[in-house]
């Protein structure tokens, strides 16, 4: 969904049938919410709740918005303090993750084998990223996944644009460096 659809919120101040509005929001952008949210924590269960943490805010908020950022802008940024907030909790903190691996759905594919190459790709590449330090996963996430520009993820994250690029270039060099190792680790291994 665009943006452009939700421009009018920009200038409600109140009489706007919120539930109407949540139930667009939750439509358009509910999935990319809830993968933000497993992203940054690695826990479908947490995701789960984050999400739903993240509509309820957004409904108690809604006149609030200004559109000084793209919509889909905001609720990833309310996605992710509220992914922050979860994270910092002292309850949180003394329970251990086990993140399961996120494949993206395929439409179509030419063969079986090529279905499965391409499973098995796409799991190492989840991998990698998951195992990336949050601030490098997060940018990367915003990049690849949002298609945010360099100035939008500053403005999310609160950091220079400088600080963005740096970042999502250390978040490319890692996951890189890690497939490269990777792949000579395995052909060295079938070659002996």
């Amino acid at each position: 969904m665009n943006d452009l659809q939700f421009d009018y919120l920009k200038h409600v101040t109140g009489g706007l049938d919120r539930h109407a509005v949540l139930n667009e929001l939750m439509a358009a952008y509910g999935k990319d919410v809830w993968n933000f949210a497993f992203f940054y924590t690695r826990s479908r269960e947490l995701a789960d709740d984050i999400s739903q943490d993240v509509f309820v805010k957004v409904f108690q908020q809604l006149y609030e918005f200004r559109g000084q950022s793209s919509i889909k802008t905001w609720l990833l940024a309310i996605t992710r303090n509220t992914a922050r907030d979860v994270l910092r909790s002292a309850w949180i903190r003394r329970v251990t993750f086990f993140g399961g691996i996120v494949r993206p759905q395929e439409q179509t594919s030419p063969s079986a084998e090529r279905e499965s190459f391409d499973k098995l790709m796409t799991e190492e590449i989840w991998a990698v990223v998951l195992k990336l330090p949050q601030k490098l996963r997060e940018v990367l996430m915003m990049s690849s996944h949002y298609g945010l520009s360099m100035q939008e993820m500053a403005d999310m994250l609160h950091v220079s644009v400088g600080t963005v690029k740096s970042r999502l270039h250390r978040a490319r060099a890692a996951v890189n460096r890690s497939l490269t190792q990777e792949a000579k680790w395995t052909g060295e291994e079938e070659w002996t």
